[in-house]
């Protein structure tokens, strides 16, 4: 596995656009501010074209234009690292206009980003090697304060933390809008962590994953060599990050099924799930527990139910194909260690 360099002290963070750009408020205004600040903490920032454009179906650009600027910048040597500037909803048309030859010959760069930006973070392990970060896009290191998972992020993209933790409490309902486009995540809800079939003792694995919503519309394409990623690193076992943004109840149990149907999960060795977006949903005896339990309860593997992970705040972030040790932390809660290996 491939470790990019870390983001040094006044490095230049790179921002592309493969989902959606920059382009409606508060998330123009948002990305603003995340520019201003990273300049005042004395790092550059390299723009991509698409970062401020709002033309595109579901994304920022044309899938073509997507493509080309993540290919771009992923290659170029003038940026350390690179932030997704949000999320979307049909970047899988972005990514059938990368290179991958040339992404494959490319030096290892960071890249973070979520839910949309899955279509990318995950196809660094699986098809390069290379690890990437699932975590926060760029207008949410506009708030004011910062929380502390944004510095958990930071650690992560300059070498200075390697270990991240669950918090305390999560934000149901978000404050941030076009009148505060700088509110805090409003964390009213005590983090509650279910665990199932885990005994507390440590769980060492490699982490894949990300949004099931993308995920599963991975699965099967020509982008897919999840067999063969969790193959060669089976020795270390999978340990699979999944959360969920549209999908209902049933999509999320159906896609669940679809991944473990394709193999996905041969070698899987535990499961973090994150609270899903429609967290409160119960559906004809279904629930967010049950659409998932329903299927991996039959690996008898241990499985770890709203985490800290995902579309409803605040999110641990994450190393993508990363080696990591999860144990106990707090009454109910998870802590994380990452090894460069």
């Amino acid at each position: 596995m491939k470790y990019p360099s870390f983001l040094p002290e006044n490095g230049t963070i790179g921002f592309v656009a493969p989902s959606f750009g920059a382009f409606i408020e508060p998330y123009h205004t948002c990305f603003l501010r995340t520019l201003e600040l990273f300049r005042n903490m004395g790092y550059k920032t390299l723009l991509g074209p698409n970062v401020f454009e709002g033309s595109g179906i579901g994304i920022s650009s044309t899938p073509e234009n997507c493509g080309r600027e993540l290919t771009d910048f992923y290659c170029r040597e003038d940026s350390d690292i690179l932030i997704s500037v949000g999320g979307g909803e049909l970047m899988c048309e972005s990514i059938s206009h990368l290179d991958l030859e040339q992404l494959r010959k490319a030096a290892p760069k960071w890249f973070m980003g979520y839910s949309d930006n899955t279509n990318f973070g995950f196809l660094l392990p699986t098809l390069f090697d290379t690890v990437s970060i699932y975590g926060p896009c760029a207008s949410d290191f506009s708030m004011e304060p910062w929380h502390d998972s944004l510095y958990d992020c930071m650690g992560l993209l300059t070498g200075k933390k390697l270990t991240v933790h669950g918090y305390d409490s999560w934000e149901k309902i978000q404050l941030k809008d076009e009148t505060s486009p700088f509110a805090p995540y409003n964390c009213t809800e005590k983090t509650v962590v279910i665990k199932k079939n885990w005994d507390g003792q440590p769980l060492s694995g490699r982490f894949l994953g990300g949004c099931l919503d993308c995920l599963v519309n991975l699965c099967g394409t020509r982008f897919d060599q999840v067999k063969a990623f969790t193959e060669k690193y089976k020795e270390d076992g999978i340990i699979w990050f999944l959360e969920s943004c549209d999908l209902n109840v049933y999509s999320m149990r159906r896609a669940v099924w679809e991944l473990k149907e394709a193999g996905w999960f041969s070698h899987a060795k535990a499961f973090i799930i994150g609270r899903p977006l429609q967290f409160d949903q119960d559906f004809g005896g279904l629930d967010r527990f049950s659409a998932v339990m329903g299927i991996l309860g039959e690996l008898d593997v241990p499985v770890i139910l709203d985490a800290d992970l995902g579309h409803l705040p605040p999110m641990m972030p994450l190393i993508n194909g990363g080696y990591g040790t999860i144990t106990p932390y707090k009454d109910t809660n998870i802590q994380i260690h990452f090894s460069l290996k």
